[in-house]
């Protein structure tokens, strides 16, 4: 289409990026209402024309789901808006949850050319503005399916790689079903991001278009257990198996008192509250209760920034975030921690607990650390933390969470033997077309790479669809 945009290119760049509105700190601090609060069509509409409409577009070079953004965008400065979520639709199946929870700053909006002089364009602002548009106009704009090609694909875990792949899979005419093992589906997108951040129903909304498109979900479905790989190919007769089960298997400091009462994984902590709704005053907190308590989170990125934001949110008399490195190095999103010293949580970068102290009932009473300096650069590019001498130091703790990353959850590796693994128990697959070592099974996003984004899953689910129908159409495995 051509350029919707009806003002000169100089008059574009003059224009200041639209900021998102915000739940006031000291309101949002002690509910879990959604911080951001969306833009509304005028501000959606001046953001839309701030894009310079590049010829080369490197916001779609650097989406991990090829969105195609230069037309999103033509679309809402036309005021076509359910368009524009249509047109997002063919490329991101969950648009109302990655314009909440995508770290737009490192991908699209990373390859914005007004970036280069000022501010990105908010291409994840926008994203959710049209996402939120069209759920609530009532009209969804569903992608078309292809006819049924006879052939079935069975997708294990129902997180962002899953349902990408899902949504790719069912318009290409398969039969898809997506096994979960949890009660409700939705993966890392349900017990890991808390409703502050991305609100259940928006993801309930998001899987309830897939399964207007066709897609099948079974849930409390423990695939290495209930089922084995094998038993879903030879038995319940699927072509194709996509494994995109995450990494969800806690790691801890290796310190004295991790066995400790008040000492969570955010995982189980963020699962607990979560799925089991400890943030409802009705629930039975199942939580140790944080209220007039002081807890303590140890890590820098994003699940124990929502973790320590969540405590707040559950009564904390202080909220203190400890991590080892210093802010810069820290992986969470610039956004979150933002909202996180806003909301009054404390940072204690440079410092490294060594202990957990309790009292004599094995109940936790404190966090003993070190304070840290920065060395050289480490495997990850990131200076390594060093210990220095004679700064240990207490601080008080009713609660600590650890949330350091995870590792791969080994039961579909350890009843799969054919599927070959690495050192770290991560399942080995190509990295263009998620092939494993098994003939007609695929695996994607953490459970391959590790701990990582949302969107990135998606991009590994997208790839692996793509590789599933050519298999599904042609029967070659290289």
């Amino acid at each position: 289409m051509s350029d919707a945009n009806p003002l000169p290119r100089k008059e574009r760049m003059k224009i200041a990026r639209v900021p998102m509105p915000e739940l006031e700190p000291e309101i949002r601090a002690h509910c879990f209402a959604e911080v951001n609060q969306g833009l509304q069509i005028v501000d959606a509409e001046t953001e839309a024309r701030r894009c310079l409409s590049c010829a080369k577009p490197g916001c779609m070079e650097k989406c991990p789901v090829g969105v195609k953004v230069k037309q999103v965008i033509e679309l809402i400065c036309a005021g076509d808006y359910l368009a524009a979520a249509a047109k997002m639709r063919e490329d991101n199946a969950l648009p109302a949850i990655t314009g909440r929870v995508c770290p737009q700053e490192n991908q699209c909006e990373g390859g914005c050319v007004v970036g280069r002089k000022g501010q990105s364009i908010a291409i994840g602002n926008l994203e959710r503005f049209i996402a939120d548009y069209e759920r609530e106009s009532g009209k969804l704009g569903l992608p078309a399916i292809a006819a049924p090609t006879g052939k079935s694909v069975a997708i294990v875990g129902s997180g962002p790689a899953g349902l990408s792949a899902a949504g790719d899979l069912i318009q290409k005419g398969h039969r898809v079903r997506v096994f979960e093992a949890l009660h409700e589906l939705g993966g890392v997108l349900v017990y890991g991001i808390p409703e502050f951040r991305l609100p259940k129903s928006i993801v309930k909304e998001e899987v309830d278009n897939l399964r207007r498109m066709g897609v099948e979900f079974e849930t409390n479905v423990v695939v290495g257990k209930s089922v084995t790989l094998d038993e879903l190919m030879r038995i319940e007769g699927y072509d194709a198996v996509f494994v995109a089960t995450g990494a969800g298997l806690p790691i801890f400091l290796g310190i004295p008192g991790e066995h400790l009462n008040g000492v969570y994984s955010a995982n189980e902590f963020l699962t607990r509250v979560n799925l089991m709704r400890a943030y409802d005053p009705e629930s039975d907190q199942p939580v140790y209760d944080c209220r007039g308590r002081d807890v303590i989170v140890v890590g820098g990125g994003n699940t124990a920034m929502d973790a320590v934001r969540t405590s707040m949110r559950l009564g904390a008399r202080t909220a203190t975030l400890v991590y080892r490195r210093s802010e810069a190095e820290m992986p969470a999103r610039a956004e979150e921690v933002k909202h996180a010293r806003q909301e009054g949580i404390e940072f204690r970068m440079l410092t490294d607990p060594v202990e957990l102290l309790g009292d004599e009932k094995g109940w936790l009473t404190g966090a003993r650390c070190m304070k840290m300096e920065l060395g050289e650069p480490d495997a990850s590019g990131r200076r390594r933390p060093m210990p220095i001498r004679g700064s240990e130091h207490v601080l008080p703790a009713h609660v600590v969470i650890i949330g350091v990353g995870t590792h791969a959850n080994p039961l579909i590796q350890s009843t799969t033997p054919d599927l070959k693994t690495n050192q770290r128990n991560y399942i080995v697959a190509d990295p263009e077309t998620m092939r494993t070592s098994k003939r007609g099974v695929f695996a994607g996003g953490d459970i391959v790479t590790g701990g990582a984004t949302v969107i990135l899953a998606m991009g590994a689910g997208r790839k692996a669809a793509k590789a599933v129908d050519a298999y599904l159409r042609d029967g070659v495995w290289d």
